[in-house]
């Protein structure tokens, strides 16, 4: 018999409050969401702040590249919905280990400053190892991390090739594979299960969702978590 799979909201619960803001995070706690997804980029004071795309156009009223802007420049831009950007920190604080917290790592350097505050925020704020999940397309990022602490548990993300994320997963000992849900069989599934949590994103229509869940994956990420 398959384990209930995990809710896990995507940039927050993107379908809902705007993406990856505080609001957005509190807005997933509320609905009872087993897991948060969120981005994040390193800015131009070293900051980890929670934002998914490398430029400010699309989801604030600024423009140009987030990892060019201080963090004292990225406090006074407002997002869609007139929030502000977040840092990893204070979303860490928030949830506080209430919940499985995937952090994906996008920008250039932001492996050592992830390592360096997930490490802190379990050896001295009360998280779990077991709660937080490193992930990334970028197989430098998952290899650096690996390199700093290898008890943070890895995920790694595809949308091109689920046998070379597999192989590159043993390499840094992941625990997880995120495939685009469209990559995914039944029989795929069950073959990943042998030796990975299976996390399927973005699943958002209920028809996928209902086969998805079929599968007997592990996790959904999703914009509307509520709908799982």
């Amino acid at each position: 018999m398959n384990l209930p799979v995990l809710k896990i909201g995507h940039r927050g619960v993107k379908g809902h409050v705007a993406e990856n803001t505080l609001a957005s995070i509190k807005k997933a706690l509320q609905l009872g969401v087993d897991g948060i997804e969120i981005d994040v980029h390193r800015c131009a004071s070293g900051e980890l702040v929670v934002f998914h795309d490398f430029t400010l156009d699309r989801m604030t009223d600024g423009t140009g590249e987030i990892s060019k802007f201080t963090y004292r420049e990225l406090k006074k831009l407002k997002t869609k919905g007139n929030y502000e950007i977040p840092t990893l920190a204070q979303v860490l604080t928030l949830v506080e280990n209430k919940c499985l917290l995937n952090v994906e790592l996008k920008g250039h350097g932001t492996a050592k400053e992830a390592a360096r505050i997930l490490t802190f925020y379990v050896e001295k704020k009360g998280w779990d190892y077991s709660n937080l999940l490193v992930s990334s397309f970028e197989k430098d990022l998952l290899e650096a991390v690996f390199s700093i602490n290898k008890n943070i548990p890895l995920g790694v993300l595809t949308d091109s090739s689920i046998e070379r994320a597999v192989t590159f997963a043993k390499k840094v000992n992941a625990v997880a594979i995120h495939p685009d849900y469209t990559m995914l069989t039944a029989e795929i599934v069950e073959e990943l299960k042998q030796n990975y949590k299976v996390f399927a994103f973005t699943v958002n229509n209920l028809k996928p969702l209902a086969r998805i869940k079929s599968y007997g994956v592990d996790g959904i990420i999703s914009d509307y978590p509520d709908r799982i």
